[in-house]
């Protein structure tokens, strides 16, 4: 994102806008097994009369939480093999479809993802995305190599990062769940502590329509650890939703009643 010059409108529009309190926040999330608790948390209701076009499986849930309206989607069960609508291309999508009906003040992205022995992780633990890039596209033409990774990053946080007991590190994003060679040397390129499977997508379209973004992922396998992946995943999914569920609520407790400069 280019930097603004300081004295112009648009400067003083950006301003303006981090100087009031946050009223809408949009959680984006991959799966039905991360988004139910967080659903029941905050006692939100399913949208039946749906914003989204016609036939598209994405699912909205909605509702009002202290001074914060709380719209939570999920892409989905695809509707031919009736499994979430993980991947990039579903969280673009229903990141611009949402963001365009509904107009939220900031996007939290949360879900679970593997992460890195030797970045010092743990199952459970939970870490706030500093900067979010690709490790699957892979584009060696000058340039075009730099646009692949599409480096971005988070919305700034200090406050939240001091007052939450949660990690920080770099978030990397493919579109496939196991890591190939090639993938595990641009993750080692992009510095990441976490590999998921959506966020450089939400970070894509939230900075192409900007709307600032954070992202909150709990670990459910280590990549680098002795497990194959799939195995661990399946086997901490449920347990390891129940962190992301408190780090969601914590997140949003601490964002209630502050503007986007208080974070």
């Amino acid at each position: 994102m280019a930097p603004l010059g300081e004295g112009s409108e648009e400067a003083l529009v950006v301003q303006d806008e981090n100087r009031k309190p946050i009223s809408s926040i949009l959680i984006i999330i991959a799966m039905q097994t991360e988004a139910i608790p967080i659903v029941n948390k905050f006692q939100l209701k399913e949208d039946l009369d749906s914003t989204f076009p016609k036939g598209v499986p994405w699912v909205r849930y909605h509702g009002f939480y202290k001074d914060l309206r709380i719209n939570l989607v999920w892409p989905g069960k695809d509707s031919t093999l009736g499994v979430d609508s993980v991947g990039t291309i579903s969280a673009s999508l229903v990141t611009y479809a949402a963001i365009q009906a509904l107009q939220p003040d900031l996007i939290i992205n949360a879900g679970t993802a593997g992460s890195f022995k030797v970045k010092g992780a743990s199952i459970s633990d939970v870490f706030l995305a500093s900067d979010v890039a690709f490790h699957d596209r892979r584009i060696p033409i000058p340039v075009f190599d730099l646009y692949g990774v599409g480096l971005r990053q988070s919305f700034s946080t200090p406050n939240l990062l001091k007052e939450l007991n949660l990690k920080v590190g770099k978030l990397s994003t493919g579109d496939s769940l196991d890591m190939s060679p090639q993938e595990e040397a641009s993750i080692v390129a992009n510095d990441a502590s976490v590999k998921d499977m959506e966020g450089a997508a939400v970070a894509y379209v939230a900075d192409l329509l900007k709307v600032p973004a954070i992202f909150i992922k709990a670990v459910t396998d280590i990549v680098d650890g002795e497990k194959p992946t799939s195995e661990e995943f399946l086997q901490n999914l449920a347990a390891v939703t129940a962190a992301l569920d408190q780090a969601v609520t914590q997140v949003v407790d601490f964002i209630n009643g502050k503007c986007l400069s208080e974070l």
